[in-house]
């Protein structure tokens, strides 16, 4: 069989990243909520008809969802295979059970079989965060929960479309069971929408190049990024490394979990082994398997980003199963933190890990959380209830390439806040304040960016505000001599009486009265390099610019400022030269 040349092999290849980029953007525009149509947090994606593997992914796609996604899909393939479920076109199955390749119960899947020709080419999925799926607090992300059936509705794989039409029968009783139903209605559709979007344009792109074609090119296109990733991997001197993270607490016991990861390269493999990691919890921070690996996967794609993203970029890597610790949930442990939270503090410790071993090419730690906040209640002057959800952006960490980014996206994903006026039209709150939060940086001789301060009011009504965020306790990890970043601090104003989480930033049902107000500090990027040989300069920019205090200047970096802000090259160099 003739080789595919290499110009249909790219034209095929971006053909189907921009299968999943259109059902990516159909399904952002017609969501209603807000945190699908303007955070983003969703993602398309197409799988191999027998295995579920990754073909192709859309851009602007969460990079968690790459691994979880096809075990979602693999979840619905053995559903399908072991009750002898018969396809039909039309047909969508959903299903959001966080043990069946999932992340939490808020991650709703949907996943279709996809015919050409009357016969499987593969699957069509997507993924959708759903502001609420019940459970015991508005928008599912209670901290406090010891099993899983607090945090909500858990769908096993299931037809919610049976040959085009909508089950009425299922979409009840989801409906009968999850906040606000008649909002979620527009989101099914939407995803539904984008599906049938993806299904269109591939049938376009098959009828162009024929089926054989395509396929032909989807297995060169996956030998090909298995054949990327093991030559950077290649290029890691072979030994063994190892690093650690910490979440803060597990929002029911206030003691920290740690995440024990030894990376072993040998030749054109790593494998991950994590056996030292804390045992199972009692609270929601527990990771499901597939969340575990898909955390791994989305921090080598960190690393190496120039890998295309498909089923061989993930071949190279051994992941030896967590079993009896926290990363390999078993039901009914509770998850509503693991894909939003833990997988990012394991992404963090695989850093930690290959930071020694490649420093060019890593980074000190990113803030790390997704700093998840929802405020449910009644709008009195509109007479609905609501649900809204809050996403925030932290600081990326320092690099031998230069300082981290300020307010960037959280590790897990593209999600960005939704736009405050947006929120404001939505939910009866007034933000006051959305600011940098200074001096969250870590120092290095190229520093962290820094987090974001946001503070809202309740204008009307009544709420109950939970939250499940981290790195209140630890900031972000520095690197190489780099001090941590700043901490993420909750702050919350009732009657004019100040309340923090006794978890520092986990907690659930807080309650909400006209005029009460909610305040968020997100953490700062670690430091990369030892801050005492940052450039003076740049130090005196920074205090200029507000970033840190004068003070800090002196203690962090040791730099002494001159009355004008202009650095003393004099006292500089006594501080720096350290004791005679």
């Amino acid at each position: 069989m003739a080789a595919i040349d290499p110009v249909t092999l790219a034209v095929i290849q971006s053909g189907l990243q921009q299968v999943c980029n259109e059902m990516d953007l159909a399904f952002c525009r017609a969501a209603f909520s807000p945190v699908i149509s303007e955070a983003m947090d969703r993602s398309d994606g197409i799988y191999h008809r027998d295995s579920g593997e990754l073909i192709a992914q859309g851009e602007l796609g969460l990079p968690v969802f790459v691994g979880t996604m096809q075990f979602s899909t693999q979840a619905v393939i053995e559903r399908v295979r072991a009750d002898r479920v018969a396809l039909e076109e039309g047909d969508v199955f959903i299903v959001n059970d966080p043990y069946l390749g999932g992340t939490h119960l808020m991650d709703v899947k949907f996943v279709k079989p996809f015919f050409y020709r009357g016969a499987l080419w593969c699957w069509l999925a997507n993924t959708g965060h759903w502001p609420d799926v019940g459970g015991i607090v508005p928008g599912g992300f209670s901290a406090n929960a010891t099993e899983v059936e607090q945090e909500g509705l858990r769908l096993p794989p299931v037809k919610l479309y049976k040959r085009g039409a909508l089950d009425r029968e299922i979409l009840a009783i989801i409906l009968s069971n999850i906040r606000v139903a008649d909002q979620r209605i527009g989101d099914i559709k939407a995803q539904a929408a984008a599906l049938a979007i993806g299904e269109r344009r591939l049938t376009a792109l098959l009828d162009r190049y024929g089926a054989d074609t395509v396929e032909r090119a989807v297995g060169e296109l996956k030998a090909r990024a298995a054949q990327q990733m093991r030559a950077r991997i290649a290029a890691i001197p072979d030994g063994t490394y190892q690093g650690e993270a910490f979440v803060d607490s597990d929002g029911v016991v206030d003691e920290p979990l740690r995440i024990a990861m030894r990376i072993t390269k040998r030749g054109e493999r790593l494998t991950f082994d994590m056996a030292g990691s804390s045992p199972p919890c009692r609270g929601p921070m527990n990771s499901v398997l597939a969340t575990t690996r898909s955390s791994i996967y989305l921090a080598i794609k960190h690393v190496f980003p120039d890998v295309p993203i498909n089923a061989g970029t993930f071949e190279p890597l051994e992941i030896i199963d967590p079993d009896g610790t926290f990363l390999y949930a078993r039901y009914p442990r509770p998850v509503s933190g693991c894909a939003a939270e833990v997988s990012q503090r394991i992404a963090e410790a695989v850093f930690a890990a290959l930071v020694e071993a490649i420093p060019e090419q890593l980074f000190a730690a990113p803030a790390g959380t997704s700093g998840n906040l929802s405020v449910g209640g009644y709008d009195p002057a509109r007479r609905r209830s609501y649900v809204m959800y809050v996403i925030s952006g932290g600081g990326y960490g320092g690099s031998a390439r230069g300082d981290g980014i300020s307010n960037g996206c959280s590790t897990i994903g593209i999600s960005k806040t939704t736009p405050i006026e947006v929120m404001e039209q939505y939910y009866p709150v007034l933000f006051e304040e959305y600011s940098l939060h200074e001096g969250s940086g870590g120092p290095g001789a190229q520093r962290g960016g820094f987090g974001v301060n946001y503070r809202f009011r309740l204008r009307r009504g009544e709420a109950r505000a939970s939250m499940v965020m981290d790195h209140g306790r630890y900031g972000p990890q520095g690197a190489r001599g780099g001090r941590d970043g700043g901490v993420n601090r909750v702050r919350i104003v009732r009657g004019g009486a100040e309340y923090r989480p006794p978890h520092l930033s986990k907690d659930q049902g807080i309650e909400l009265a006209a005029g009460d107000v909610v305040e968020v500090s997100t953490p700062g990027g670690g430091g990369f390099g030892d801050p005492r040989t940052r450039a003076p300069d740049l130090v005196a920019r920074d205090v200029a610019r507000g970033y840190y205090t004068r003070a800090q200047a002196l203690n962090w970096f040791g730099v002494s400022l001159s009355d004008d802000g202009s650095v003393d090259a004099a006292a500089t160099a006594r501080l720096r030269a350290g004791p005679a």
